[in-house]
């Protein structure tokens, strides 16, 4: 395995192509390092500027009298291969090619990227890139990038080929509260591959899931060795794009990646326990849950205040092969004895507590399922009526995940601006919670052991 510590890790950094010009690349790699430097020196290089907000500019990075850990380019391509010469002179520990420019565009840029290969390839300095939007190390304010937003901590890791995708995530992130170990962006995949990146951030211990965007795939067979090991450890979730024609044409033009057959990429999916998904939508849909919730044994539970939402769950969990277990007598018996539950209360699973379910009710039934010893987990809906207890309901929750942190809970609390405030409560409190039945059903299917 590829030491990459210097990369994600670094001591000492060099902006080469550091810029005072707002909005520019440079301009914005210099103002994400600044806000998250710490104890880290950085040092800026640019021979056309004497100093960016009064840090003194080296003219190049061999100028610079300390050693370097990681060089981050943003210059134009053709000047790239002499840059990256200078930085396998001064013997840097990892380089980062911001620029794009390169096999993207064609043979002039093919050619620029193989000069690129053989030098990193000679001196032995592993290389991110190029055409990347950078890396970020959210636990260690790293922030190598020209992303707009800083994520928060967490233990999701994203590994994407587009830059521009972590830019939107980063944002979905920070309204849904969940919060990454590390977003790292590889482009063209030049030197570092998926692979690489797979083996690093599964020795993180934060790290608990990996997600991928992937465009194509280099080393096919090393990469399958090393997601069936790694997947048997942490699960990976991949959204892989090119799955029609027009969509690998668009791949190749984007980071100059051949798409391949997507059959051939389900197979493969399979054959290496990775988790294939579709949407960006369903790709942290999984990533969140699996982060946040522990798996459990195919027997499940389903408490609802709305009889029709019950059986639409119903329906969407037979569809994923989610078994729903029969409440026992002795749960029967608990839920009449309260004597609170409405009459007409359903005695199945799903368990419909009706329209006019107070947090009290929603209380008694989620213990009492919680107590069966044979559902190991819950899905919780919750509709809106005049009475509805919003945010009491979402605290019962949150104080029965805390008795019962063996079992999973899955929440879809349907409605909007209604919901946000218990919503905000469940998720602060690692609780997932879906604004669709399906999703909730998919969620909680990825949570039973195969």
């Amino acid at each position: 395995m590829k030491n990459l510590e210097k990369i994600f890790n670094p001591k000492t950094i060099a902006i080469i192509g550091a810029s005072p010009k707002k909005n520019s690349v440079g301009w914005g790699l210099v103002k994400n390092i600044l806000e998250g430097k710490d104890s880290r020196k950085f040092f800026y290089v640019n021979p056309f500027e004497k100093e960016i907000g009064g840090i003194k500019c080296f003219s190049k990075i061999g100028d610079i009298s300390q050693e370097i850990d990681l060089a981050v380019i943003a210059v134009r391509a053709k000047i790239v291969p002499q840059i990256v010469e200078q930085c396998c002179r001064k013997k840097v520990g990892g380089i980062i090619i911001i620029s794009s420019g390169f096999a993207e565009i064609g043979k002039e840029g093919e050619i620029l990227q193989d000069k690129i290969i053989k030098l990193v390839k000679s001196a032995k300095i592993p290389l991110i890139g190029p055409n990347c939007l950078g890396i970020i190390r959210p636990s260690i304010k790293l922030n190598v990038s020209f992303a707009p937003a800083f994520p928060k901590p967490g233990n999701i890791a994203f590994i994407s080929q587009s830059g521009a995708l972590i830019d939107s995530i980063i944002d979905k992130s920070l309204s849904e509260n969940y919060g990454f170990s590390f977003l790292i962006s590889y482009g063209n995949e030049a030197d570092l591959t998926l692979s690489d990146f797979l083996l690093f951030v599964n020795k993180d211990r934060q790290t608990k899931v990996i997600t991928v965007y992937l465009e194509g795939l280099k080393g096919g067979r090393n990469f399958m060795k090393v997601a069936k090991k790694i997947s048997k450890i942490k699960p990976i979730v991949v959204l892989k794009a090119g799955r029609t024609e027009m969509g690998k044409k668009a791949v190749f033009t984007h980071t100059a990646s051949l798409a391949g057959n997507y059959q051939i990429y389900q197979a493969l999916f399979k054959q290496t326990g990775i988790i294939g998904v579709e949407t960006i939508e369903e790709l942290f849909d999984i990533a969140k849950v699996l982060a946040w919730q522990p798996k459990c044994k195919n027997g499940i539970g389903i408490i609802t205040n709305g009889g029709g939402c019950g059986v639409l769950m119903a329906d969407y969990c037979q569809e994923l092969g989610v078994n729903l277990v029969k409440l026992d007598s002795k749960t029967i018996q608990k839920l009449k004895d309260s004597k609170i539950m409405h009459p007409a209360f359903s005695r199945n699973n799903p368990l419909d507590i009706v329209g006019d379910a107070l947090s009290k009710d929603y209380q008694i039934a989620i213990e009492a399922l919680l107590k069966q010893k044979n559902i190991y987990g819950l899905l919780i809906i919750q509709t809106l009526q005049i009475m509805t207890e919003v945010e009491k309901n979402a605290k019962i929750i949150v104080e029965a995940k805390r008795k019962w942190p063996e079992k999973p809970i899955v929440c879809c609390f349907l409605g909007g601006e209604m919901t946000k405030k218990g919503v905000e409560i469940l998720e602060k409190n690692k609780i997932p919670n879906y604004p669709d039945l399906k999703r909730a059903a998919k969620a909680m299917k990825v949570l039973i052991y195969e």
